[in-house]
């Protein structure tokens, strides 16, 4: 019932956060240069065809009065029609939430496969050979740019090797999971490299805890010391972190998205702001608020699970 009711209070703590986030977006979209009419029907287009044009989309009214009618709209989940693919945004990012998604969730799958193991080696290793290498290797990751690392990946295993597809999905699930390998490992190796340097950092503090040492003169095998005191205790501030990672990979996308030819809300935004549609350059970044609230949820509740020691107040 605890965690019940502090589900509960965050989510109703979101909704202004959330109303805040919203008036943010509509006003920096409807200030972006450019013309919506104009970049739909083309610089030729007749004035009264231009006038009807934004009388039909309400162009013409007040920037709060569009405002109000969005609102009105979001309401019933209506989030508006698409002006480039003549189709409703809903229905649009419903379409290429899955990529996104999937995308997100893989790379995430690979950073914390990397970066909790390697980072645990460090720590246990500290100043020996694994310990420097393992660091080195992090901190390359740090300094290697994104873009550089899908194209250096797309050249040796999808252009030379010919292991994965170097653009699109495929249509079947196996097409989909070999499409995702790349673009996932591209988007994973700097957060796991970042996760890899505050797991070290977080292992050697916790070696040398108290605790620790009174659970190994209790003779506890060490499995056990390692899993469910040093592992456990230094998971508690990498949440946050990689939160934060995750979080900066749902960005990422954009880039990655556009790379290797994914279909997804990343590339669908860039898309949008190229031609001016309001409408989905809105929904798609309110998706992206909706996912960061939600993650940021789960993360204080893995908080309480990890730490019976936090409270959920």
């Amino acid at each position: 019932m605890e965690k019940l009711n502090y589900i509960l209070k965050r989510i109703l703590q979101m909704i202004p956060v959330f109303l805040i986030a919203l008036i943010l977006v509509f006003a920096l979209v409807h200030l972006l240069p450019g013309d919506t009419a104009l970049a739909v029907l083309g610089a030729k287009a007749k004035p009264e065809v231009i006038a009807a044009y934004r009388a039909k989309m309400g162009l013409d009214k007040p920037l709060i009065v569009q405002f109000w009618y969005y609102v009105k709209s979001l309401l019933r989940l209506d989030l508006g029609t698409s002006t480039q693919y003549n189709m409703p945004v809903l229905d649009l990012l419903l379409s290429r939430f899955q990529v996104t998604a999937l995308l997100t969730l893989m790379a995430t799958f690979f950073t914390v496969l990397i970066g909790l193991p390697l980072g645990y080696l460090a720590g246990a290793k500290k100043d020996r050979a694994a310990d420097q290498g393992i660091r080195a290797l992090a901190l390359l990751g740090l300094s290697l740019p994104t873009f550089w690392v899908g194209l250096m990946l797309m050249l040796i295993f999808g252009v030379r090797l010919r292991w994965f597809s170097i653009s699109g999905w495929g249509k079947t699930w196996q097409d989909h999971f070999r499409g995702l390998i790349l673009p996932a490992v591209t988007q994973a190796l700097f957060a796991a490299s970042v996760i890899i340097r505050n797991v070290r950092n977080n292992v050697v503090d916790v070696r040398s805890a108290d605790y620790v040492d009174y659970a190994r003169s209790k003779g506890l095998p060490p499995g056990r010391i390692a899993s469910m005191h040093i592992l456990r205790n230094a998971m508690i501030p990498t949440v946050t972190l990689l939160s934060i990672r995750i979080i900066s990979m749902l960005g990422g996308t954009v880039v990655v998205e556009n790379i290797y030819s994914l279909q997804g809300m990343g590339a669908l935004l860039v898309g949008a702001v190229e031609h001016r549609d309001y409408a989905v350059v809105q929904g798609t970044v309110l998706v992206f608020i909706l996912l960061v609230l939600f993650i940021n949820l789960v993360t204080d509740i893995i908080y309480s699970i990890l730490d019976p020691r936090i409270t959920l107040d």
